[in-house]
């Protein structure tokens, strides 16, 4: 693409691609389309509305918004005004919300419903930089703000001739090294940190997605990631954009599989967790059968498969391709916009990540940490010099993961640096590797070990529990769930014998000597989850951590472990 910016690209696609379907989405039961040509309209009278608004080159605008067809066009029109975009999480609670907003130093919020906007209502003392709100649903007028419909904003800005011709203005001046967006990573410690990106750094990474996943505009591609986060805005949202694909949204978690069908899908991008679901519900089939019903899940228009955010079981990537479904992983961060590194269509290796993406390099430093360098590198951290200058040392960002590149420049990811457990005996162990056997169990649905510091390794282990259910009927037995912990002995003896038999694969040191076994499914209202279902182990663990600590008084340690 031979454009500097990202609503200039847009733009161009627009102008030539004109009445073909660029969104997709699903309201009244039946999915309905938006053009190129109508998509550019409502960008334009939108940024044009934010313009007589007062909202100013470089101002920092946010949008706290489920995945809907406004969210998109939204982001075009807050960057075609020349400002920046900070995607709020859905999810987040309204102190979260004021945080965030309040360190933006946002000038105007888009929200979705009462709701969300209920979460900035609540807050307004803190954030004297707020000027206005714009609700995509009729939300009730609070004296205290001024509150605009969508529809409202756009018919201001088509009525402006003036601000109308400053969009082109600002646009035109809009260069690769402006900051386009405002990212807040969930933080392990304290507040989170706003990554800055640039133009240039989400155009670089999504026409290279492009490229290298030979999209073309005959994709159909169904899009269920939350936009705020940077998975699904670079990969779907602009990737798809960029070569005139048609970007389809779910209408739920729930509805994937039915609206994958639905509008013939041919792509996807999604996370482990989700298809470590559809496996799950095929596993038990004989081989035949499974590849049959794996392949009737998606129906006769799926291409491809592309799964990023977490590591991607490796029974799972390889039942798939015994199905004959082509499945890609990826490796990224919020950090590097996201994408790293990609398996390529005909270029995979089950249990790599890939290789580094045109223009991108990566290399490992002597700790072992995954380093990265190129166009997609961030900016650096919203008014957090110090958290910037340790992150990027010489153009490199520091990912902290850790991992392996073979002599075909595959990357492996083993851990992530700060999640390594030392115990109290000396012994370095990864998590991840111990999360990822209990996983690949039937029985075990999520784990998160525990043990820095401690004398041996524990975990908290969820259940699958439709598999529960049935084992919890042959043993005549009862879940018995107090505290949220199942305390059932049978069921307890159960999976002590399934673990037991997983910690074989590992020495001593690293084995699970004791586990909790929580009577729940992880949840994402609870925090335990992040909006991309992966789970956030080291809130879980703070949540936990008593009764973690309980168990290693409970069980007897007759000896460390050998080394």
């Amino acid at each position: 693409m031979d454009h500097p910016n990202l609503p200039g690209a847009y733009r161009a696609i627009a102008g030539r691609l004109g009445r073909r379907p660029a969104l997709r989405f699903k309201q009244h039961g039946l999915f309905h389309d938006v053009s190129w040509d109508e998509y550019r309209r409502r960008a334009d009278r939108a940024a044009a509305g934010l313009i007589g608004l007062g909202i100013g080159p470089g101002d920092s605008v946010a949008i706290l918004s489920e995945n809907r067809h406004e969210w998109p066009v939204a982001d075009i029109a807050i960057l075609s005004a020349g400002a920046v975009n900070v995607p709020l999480h859905a999810p987040l609670s309204a102190a979260q919300v004021e945080y965030q907003l309040r360190h933006s130093r946002s000038k105007a919020v888009f929200v979705s419903n009462q709701a969300q906007a209920d979460k900035v209502l609540a807050s307004l003392d803190t954030l004297p930089d707020l000027r206005f709100l714009i609700a995509f649903d009729p939300i009730r007028v609070d004296d205290r703000l001024p509150v605009l419909p969508w529809e409202g904003l756009m018919h201001r800005g088509a009525k402006d001739a003036e601000a109308t011709a400053e969009v082109l203005r600002r646009e035109s001046k809009l260069g690769p090294d402006d900051l386009a967006t405002i990212i807040y990573t969930s933080g392990t410690t304290g507040n989170p940190k706003g990554v800055m990106l640039s133009h240039g750094n989400l155009l670089s990474n999504a026409e290279m997605c492009g490229v290298l996943l030979e999209t073309g505009p005959v994709e159909v591609q169904l899009s269920w990631l939350p936009f705020s986060h940077i998975y699904a805005r670079t990969c779907d949202h602009y990737a798809t954009a960029l070569v005139g694909a048609t970007l389809c949204l779910a209408e739920s978690m729930d509805t994937i599989i039915a609206d994958f069908q639905a509008v013939g899908a041919t792509r996807m991008n999604s996370v482990p967790r989700f298809y470590d679901k559809v496996w799950a519900s095929v596993e038990h089939l004989t081989p035949e059968d499974r590849a049959g019903r794996l392949r009737a899940v998606f129906g006769p228009t799926l291409r491809m498969l592309t799964s990023g955010g977490a590591p991607l079981p490796l029974p799972v990537a390889e039942g798939f391709a015994e199905a004959g479904i082509t499945l890609l992983e990826g490796y990224g961060q919020t950090e590097s916009s996201p994408v790293i590194t990609y398996s390529g269509p005909g270029a995979q290796k089950l249990g790599s990540v890939g290789r580094a993406i045109p223009g991108v390099e990566i290399k490992i430093a002597d700790d072992g940490e995954i380093l990265t360098r190129g166009p997609h590198v961030m900016l650096g951290y919203w008014d957090d010099p110090e958290a910037t200058k340790a992150a990027i040392v010489d153009g490199w960002l520091h990912t902290g993961d850790v991992g392996t590149i073979d002599q075909d420049g595959y990357l492996r990811i083993t851990d992530r640096k700060k999640d390594l457990i030392i115990t109290s005996c000396g012994k370095n162990i990864a998590p991840a590797l111990l999360e990822r056997l209990l996983t690949d169990d039937p029985y075990i649905d999520q784990a998160i070990v525990h043990g820095d510091r401690k004398p041996f390794v524990s975990a908290l282990i969820v259940p699958n529990f439709a598999a529960l259910s049935a084992t919890a009927a042959e043993l005549g037995c009862p879940i018995d769930v107090e505290d949220d912990i199942i305390r059932s002995g049978p069921i307890r003896d159960f999976f002590a014998e399934r673990v037991d038999r997983i910690m074989e694969a590992v020495s001593q040191p690293e084995r699970v000597r004791a586990f909790l076994l929580l009577g729940r499914p992880l949840r994402v209202e609870a925090g335990e989850l992040t909006a991309t279902l992966k789970v956030r182990r080291r809130e879980i663990l703070r949540s936990y951590e008593g009764r973690l600590e309980a168990l290693y008084a409970r069980v007897p340690v007759f000896a460390d472990p050998p080394l």
